[in-house]
């Protein structure tokens, strides 16, 4: 009898369990059922958008769920999976369907009955670019892009930390600071920049809808470091494209300042150093810049590749001879970028590998060494570097014509010192 009791109980408690996990399965579902829902929401807006009549249709926006695809969000529309098939194949070479991104918007615009079928599906590529699938009839998909308005704009910053800390504290475009660091990668060292430096740019942003979508044209912009100031200006002059200082001389030189676009100096060049591995006082015939695993490492200067390889002490490495005077190389790679082999070609600016710490390395860093006359030596000391063509004579006045205006702007814009 007393075992009859045990198994009543035992039963009771188990069934009492399953219940709750079946209400907390339900739960679970109809939370699942209701997010999913919440991220479509019906637009009841009117006018027009991507070309449609919105009045015309009952419109459904969402975005894109992780581990959605185009079958789960169309079949949801009650567009069957041999039309969304057919759709797949036959976009391919405009778009391929397969790349739906979570987190991107779309609109499907139904029928206005009881039966609300898709008629139209509207996916958004990027914040401008988007693809049209038309149900309506024989199936047509097409591309279009939404109205993008370019303003010019004027900025301006003072560094207490670092660019990027300085832009977001200013509400600056963070592209705007990898723009700054291409155009003055020959005259300004990124690596030290200081407390009191400041920037002034005016340069064009993109909107759509109202939107900041990136960066465009820098049109001028003043870079004060260490108390010296460094102008740029954009030319498109004849013979002359590409940023020049206020006395029409190109900011392009023949060596990049480093072979990254951000990181820091990890260790200078030193006749005698205590080797972090070896623990012995050596030389460090290089400068080594810290930065992530992964991060791009450019080619300083045109030049032939004369060695892709590995070696213990090196690790991954690139080696690339520029003329009959200079020679560089990239040490500790995490990998060299495809491409990247003995008689390659590389230009100033190619990506030729990825920071990593192969090798005898404690860290992440690229250890850059320089040759001057098959001699090793420290570039930031003993390289001059030459810069390309200044604007061309014939062409100056024009150039400086266009400068003055530019420059009076830059020079009266009162520089903004808020705190990152």
């Amino acid at each position: 009898m007393e075992l009859d009791k045990k198994k009543v109980i035992l039963f009771s408690a188990t069934g009492f369990l399953l219940l709750a996990f079946s209400l907390f399965l339900v739960q679970l579902i109809t939370f699942e059922a209701d997010y999913s829902k919440a991220e479509e929401v019906e637009n009841t807006d009117s006018g027009e958008e991507y070309g449609f009549d919105v009045d015309s249709f009952y419109m459904v926006k969402g975005k894109v769920q992780r581990n959605e695809n185009l079958s789960t969000i169309l079949q949801k529309h009650k567009i069957s999976l041999g039309m969304i098939d057919k759709m797949s194949k036959t976009s391919r070479e405009l778009f391929d369907t397969r790349k739906i991104a979570a987190g991107n918007e779309y609109t499907v615009f139904c029928t206005k009955d009881s039966n609300q079928i898709a008629q139209c599906f509207v996916y958004e590529i990027n914040a401008s670019d988007y693809i049209v699938f038309d149900f309506r009839d024989t199936l047509n998909i097409y591309r279009g892009e939404k109205p993008v308005e370019t303003k010019m704009v004027t900025v301006s910053g003072k560094i207490y930390s670092s660019l990027y800390a300085t832009m977001e504290a200013n509400n600056i475009n963070l592209g705007l600071a990898m723009e700054l660091s291409t155009i003055y990668a020959w005259t300004v060292d990124f690596y030290k920049i200081q407390k009191g430096d400041y920037f002034k740019v005016i340069y064009e942003e993109k909107f759509v809808d109202g939107h900041s979508i990136g960066v465009g044209r820098i049109h001028a912009a003043l870079f004060n470091n260490d108390g010296k100031d460094f102008y740029s200006f954009w030319s498109d002059i004849k013979g002359a494209t590409g940023y020049y200082d206020e006395n029409g001389e190109s900011l392009k030189k023949l060596f990049l300042k480093a072979p990254l676009k951000f990181s820091r100096i990890s260790s200078s060049f030193s006749a005698k150093r205590l080797h972090p591995v070896l623990k012995v006082n050596r030389p460090h015939l290089g400068t080594d810049y810290a930065a992530p695993t992964g991060t791009p490492i450019m080619a300083t200067a045109d030049g032939k590749v004369i060695a892709a390889a590995y070696t213990a002490g090196n690790g991954n490495y690139v080696k690339i001879k520029h003329n009959g005077t200079y020679t560089t190389q990239y040490l500790h790679m995490s990998k060299i970028a495809k491409g990247i082999k003995d008689g390659s070609r590389v230009r100033q600016g190619d990506v030729i590998g990825y920071v990593g710490s192969t090798g005898l390395a404690t860290g992440p860093h690229v250890c850059y060494r320089f040759w001057k006359n098959g001699k090793q030596v420290d570039p930031k000391k003993d390289v001059v570097s030459q810069p390309a063509d200044p604007i061309n004579k014939a062409h100056l006045g024009e150039y400086k014509n266009r400068v003055k205006e530019l420059r009076g702007k830059l020079d009266t814009e009162k520089v903004s010192a808020r705190e990152s």
